[in-house]
């Protein structure tokens, strides 16, 4: 295993982190500790998870993710063997689909921090989490696939400086050691370094988004901050939600897979484009006899902004074939290849 600093934090993590949403859904409880305790066995120090987890987010099923993380640690005792992070809900996209979370309305003011973050403490079974971030901007911008900016009012969004200024007395108060946003965009990303400069107050160390051969936007303003800045990202679906592994490939759908058992009216990787990008993928990684999975995460790794690749499995043997892409040497041939996919069909699926 290889370990990248968290922003300009302390903290050393995993380049693999271990990623958790489908815990509660397509993951049973001891599914859950199998791979903990797998991942910690081969290096992998992060664990990520969130209050609405697992997705897509369920009154009956929210929160059941850190609850299993919260037994693991309560079983094994072993709180100070990995770097645990959890983020609070963003206000509702959709109200219809969020009233168990505070009624739809979760802000990001001092209530819903406060109430949110000591129901993630509790649940997890400690008093202190390495990394609280933000799920999504408590304002209306484009992300979570929206390429457009939506050039709309928002007169009830909490101000950046006001939520900085809650997580600093949670800091302060010993229940976080530090803070990170996800799902941001440029423009919210300098916005919390400048507020936190002016105010003196704790400053972002992670941005947790998107970034996978599909999705590389990431690299058109973001990992500037991430270099000059010191911002790490923790790239999310690296995997593309496991359609890079091939295995969707012509309207495939496996029985048990996470677009045939949770999200089948998740279409973001089903264009035309996104299949023709990743059938050529996986056509490189089987010329050079390696899992298309282990092509896909070794490139994502590969990036010095990128502080760790959050990979999200439902099985143990997906779990060590994602651990295979640190054996992954990316030559030049490879690294040609791709460049020559992503020139050809760039960002299929944002």
């Amino acid at each position: 295993m290889r370990y990248r600093q968290l922003g300009n934090s302390d903290i050393e993590i995993s380049v693999l982190g271990l990623g958790t949403m489908t815990w509660g859904h397509q993951n049973s409880e001891s599914d859950a500790h199998q791979q903990i305790d797998l991942a910690l066995a081969e290096g992998i120090n992060f664990i990520d998870t969130a209050e609405m987890y697992p997705t897509p987010t369920r009154a009956e099923t929210w929160r059941t993710t850190e609850r299993y993380i919260g037994s693991w640690l309560a079983a094994s005792g072993g709180r100070e063997r990995i770097v645990l992070a959890s983020k609070i809900a963003g206000p509702a996209r959709d109200p219809a689909g969020q009233q168990h979370i505070r009624d739809g309305l979760s802000r990001h003011d001092r209530r819903n921090i406060v109430e949110a973050l000591d129901g993630s403490l509790k649940r997890l079974n400690t008093d202190y989490l390495d990394l609280y971030q933000l799920h999504w901007p408590d304002r209306k911008t484009n992300f979570f696939g929206q390429r457009e900016y939506p050039y709309l009012d928002d007169a009830d969004s909490v101000a950046i400086e006001e939520t900085l200024s809650v997580l600093a007395d949670q800091v302060k108060a010993g229940k976080v050691r530090h803070i990170g946003v996800s799902n941001e965009t440029p423009w919210g990303v300098a916005e919390f370094i400048k507020q936190s400069e002016r105010l003196g107050l704790p400053r972002i160390v992670s941005v947790q988004n998107p970034y996978s051969l599909l999705n590389r936007l990431y690299e058109g303003g973001l990992s500037e901050f991430s270099h000059r800045e010191n911002v790490g990202l923790l790239a999310y679906s690296p995997l593309a939600f496991g359609a890079l592994t091939g295995k969707y490939l012509g309207g495939a759908r496996p029985e048990g897979s996470r677009l045939s058992a949770v999200y089948r009216t998740f279409n973001r990787y089903d264009s035309g484009s996104a299949q023709e990008a990743i059938a050529g993928y996986v056509e490189v990684a089987q010329q050079h006899n390696i899992s298309p999975a282990q092509l896909a995460l070794a490139y994502v790794i590969s990036k010095p902004f990128v502080a760790s690749a959050l990979t999200g499995q439902t099985s143990l043997a997906q779990l060590r074939d994602n651990l295979g892409a640190l054996d992954v040497t990316l030559s030049e041939e490879i690294q040609a290849q791709v460049a020559a996919i992503h020139q050809r069909i760039p960002n299929p699926a944002p």
